[in-house]
């Protein structure tokens, strides 16, 4: 199974029972007045259902790649609505999708991960935004900021800001999630603007329930065309001296028409409080972390807050209001730059209101804002601004909950040390990076210039490969500056899902056209996994057929490419082979190797049903296990160092004059076979072993057992 590539596969093998979205898509189909019960995410799918959306697109991207996931699944659904479903190669093409809302009036939503997703969406963005929309643009963006994030920490408010985008902020409660949702394509449609909607984590996977509505099937649609193309309107496009005159509209006619719409249709949130003098203003999206630390501090409900689910336009009226008469105001922003604590600064200033604002002085400048970061902050606030609340024991207890870490962390011996992510188990990308391993014991360090995906993880132990990240599919052109003056070939790796996302223009054709002699090695695992598995061109199948759109191979034989190998990526053997031979052939220019190897994780989904249904069956199945001899293991230990596989750990030596541990596989194997294979390309300890556990087993494999046992129980005894 494992030699079979992924990119070869049937469709009907890549069927995927393990990983369903049964429960969601028959949620998707919730009528009036009942109830829905489930994620935010899914909530704000719903949601568009609802508002009569006539389009969606996106690329997949944590944590709202289960958008687009769960409609994948709907088809069905989105065939009887009539609304048209586009899963975009990369976020560009998703927001240029919303230009379908510039001339005709039909609803749209795209959605990615920021912020990396909306840097690549920034010139459709901005161009998007110039001559605005006449039917609602939603783009939804999960916000992955924080220590549980996996891109740059930066955030989606300085894109709305640059571009005049408008820009919603939830609170984390499915009721407002869901209404946010719906409001913000009239809120769009009332100002001729986009809208973003920034969910972060806990917006995504918070749980709850909201009464559902009907959906909406949109009155332009792939159910009900259009006779005749919108009629020529230079207005409408991006390009001078139109842009002239949008720029003045931004600012003179939608800013002020949205601070309406948020103020008259009651968009931000007033939760009242006993205190007159005080008050706080929070992002949306963090409300529920500061309510926490308010009921912490026994002091929730005494303190009005205005909740900002709506963080840009900032309404100026309505917190002129809020903090009139008060003596002192905290601003609950997260990250930075501080863009909403000034902001009010200066409105409160022109304004004459005297009240006092913290924000960045009592709580962190960057980093994500914890239960922990705003209950230290509110601390500060309160000790600086109302001495007569009394928070002595609320501090005790706080401060004797970190005591309580403090000492624990010194009876261990220092802080816990941090779990950094890594390949799962039998990854088939795992061997490229020992055969490197092994090639630079040969040739020394060479300039390795990752990219973004799963291949990542080789940054990190036990490999520590790789020089440098520039973004999705930018790993060939990050090279560009650096091979001319190295003395040795650059290798820059990429996945199949980057090579299309960004890399097959921005690397390869780039380094054609400049005669770049560099060595790229692009993942062909046939999904974008470190997503969720979705497909992508060069994948056996895509949603609606069994056909492949793509072959990678064939695309850089198009390009020009004449140094090209594919490689099953779990023969370390032959690809450090492959890979020595790119780094000293004569040959100039552009050497590619494509590893090519299926997603051990969706593999293993894949297979593991069908091996039950053949258990159930009474079928014979054989499953290939490996291990280490005890006996023979030095301890050496370069076998992990080399593999770094999960499966593969240590034990204490069953020998008591060898104190060293010896290696071990436990029962997370796959079979994928890399311990051997890197044992055997590495000249290692031939302590590895190969073992075949069969199921319902024949009387033939029967016989061979009885056999073997006989013959080794004899020799063992000899």
């Amino acid at each position: 199974m494992l030699d079979q590539p992924a990119a070869r596969l049937p469709v009907s093998q890549r069927t995927n029972p393990e990983r369903s979205f049964t429960e969601e898509v028959r949620a998707l189909r919730l009528g009036d007045g009942e109830i829905f019960r489930g994620e935010g995410i899914l909530a704000v799918t719903k949601a568009i259902l609802q508002s009569g959306v006539a389009y969606v697109g996106g690329y997949q991207g944590a944590p709202v790649s289960h958008l687009v996931d769960v409609l994948v699944e709907s088809q069905d659904l989105l065939d009887e609505l009539g609304v048209h479903l586009e899963t975009c190669t990369n976020e560009s093409s998703a927001a240029a999708l919303l230009g379908a809302s510039i001339n005709y009036p039909m609803r749209g939503c795209v959605t990615w991960k920021s912020i990396v997703g909306t840097n690549v969406a920034a010139d459709a963005l901005s161009n998007l935004a110039s001559p605005g929309v006449i039917g609602g643009a939603l783009i939804v963006v999960g916000e992955d900021y924080g220590e549980g994030a996996s891109v740059i920490q930066e955030r989606t408010q300085a894109y709305a800001l640059k571009s005049s985008l408008w820009l919603m902020d939830p609170r984390p409660s499915l009721p407002t999630i869901v209404r946010c949702t719906e409001k913000a394509f009239e809120l769009s449609e009332a100002t001729n603007t986009p809208v973003m909607m920034e969910l972060r984590i806990r917006a995504c996977h918070v749980t709850g329930e909201f009464v559902a509505r009907d959906n909406v099937p949109p009155a332009i649609s792939r159910n009900h065309r259009l006779a005749e193309p919108a009629a020529h309107n230079y207005d409408r496009i991006s390009h001078p001296p139109s842009t002239y005159a949008h720029e003045k509209i931004k600012v003179e006619v939608r800013q002020p028409a949205a601070e309406r719409f948020i103020v008259e249709h009651g968009l931000n949130e007033h939760l009242p409080g006993e205190r007159s003098d005080l008050g706080i203003i929070v992002q949306g999206g963090i409300t529920n972390v500061l309510v926490r630390g308010l009921d912490r501090l026994e002091v929730e409900g005494k303190i009005p807050t205005l909740v900002l689910n709506v963080t840009h336009p900032l309404a100026s009226d309505q917190i002129a209001d809020f903090c009139r008469g008060k003596r002192a105001v905290l601003v609950v922003e997260e990250g930075a730059p501080d863009y909403i604590e000034q902001a009010i600064h200066v409105l409160l200033r022109k304004r004459d209101i005297d009240t006092k604002v913290y924000g960045k002085d009592v709580l962190p400048m960057a980093g994500e804002y914890t239960a922990e970061v705003v209950t230290e902050g509110l601390l500060k606030f309160f000790a600086q601004s109302a001495n007569d609340i009394d928070l002595s024991k609320p501090r005790e207890r706080f401060e004797a909950a970190r005591a309580g870490r403090a000492e624990a962390q010194r009876l261990l011996g220092g802080p816990l040390p941090l779990r950094p992510p890594g390949f799962c188990t039998g990854c088939p990308e795992r061997p490229v990076f020992s055969a490197i391993k092994l090639l630079e014991r040969e040739v020394g360090k060479v300039h390795i210039s990752s990219d973004i995906g799963c291949h990542s993880f080789a940054t990190l132990a036990p490999f520590n490969l790789g020089n440098s990240i520039l973004g999705f599919g930018m790993s060939l052109a990050a090279a560009g500056a650096v091979a001319p003056v190295m003395q040795k070939r650059t290798i820059s790796v990429m996945g199949d899902g980057g090579f299309w996302h960004n890399g097959l223009l921005s690397g390869v054709a780039s380094s054609m056209f400049n005669r770049g002699d560099r060595v790229l090695v692009i993942m062909q695992n046939g999904y974008t996994s470190a997503t969720g598995a979705q497909f992508i061109p060069n994948t056996s199948g895509n949603r609606r057929d069994g056909e492949t759109t793509s072959d990678i191979a064939a695309t850089l034989k198009a390009m020009g490419v004449g140094w090209l190998r594919t490689i099953r990526t779990y023969n370390v053997g032959t690809m450090l082979k492959t890979l020595r031979e790119a780094m000293s052939t004569d040959d100039k220019g552009l050497k590619v190797i494509v590893a090519d190897g299926e997603c051990q994780l969706a593999r293993q989904r894949r297979i593991r049903p069908q091996i039950a249904a053949q258990l159930k069956r009474g079928e014979r199945v054989v499953r290939t296990r490996y291990g280490v001899d005890d006996e023979v293991c030095t301890g050496d230990h370069s076998c992990i160092r080399l593999s770094g596989c999960p499966s593969l750990v240590v034990k204490p030596s069953p020998d008591p004059l060898r104190s060293d541990p010896v290696a071990s596989v436990n029962n997370g194997c796959v079979g994928c076979g890399l311990c051997g294979e890197v044992a055997d390309a590495a000249v290692l300890c031939p302590s590895f072993y190969r073992a075949d556990i069969v199921q319902n087993a024949t009387w033939w494999d029967r016989l061979k057992w009885k056999v073997r046992s006989k013959v080794i129980g004899a020799m063992a005894s000899a």
